[in-house]
């Protein structure tokens, strides 16, 4: 577990693209759960920008190396 961690950390610090698309990944989801979620007002508003970041995030990171 601490291994991979590790492998995780220093492939975000080295602009590596499998660690950010995971991360991207992870923003976008949250955003679909947020948005279709129906208890709280304030993770419905905050959806869409989390949405955005996500898509952007991994817009940018797609031309990162491997």
């Amino acid at each position: 577990m601490t291994r991979y961690l590790t492998d995780f950390l220093r492939g975000l610090l080295r602009c590596r693209r499998g660690p950010w698309e995971m991360l991207a990944t992870i923003f976008i989801a949250v955003g679909v759960v947020m948005l279709m979620q129906p208890l709280a007002i304030v993770l419905f508003s905050y959806s869409f920008v989390t949405l955005l970041i996500g898509v952007v995030m991994f817009l940018i990171v797609s031309h990162f190396p491997e």
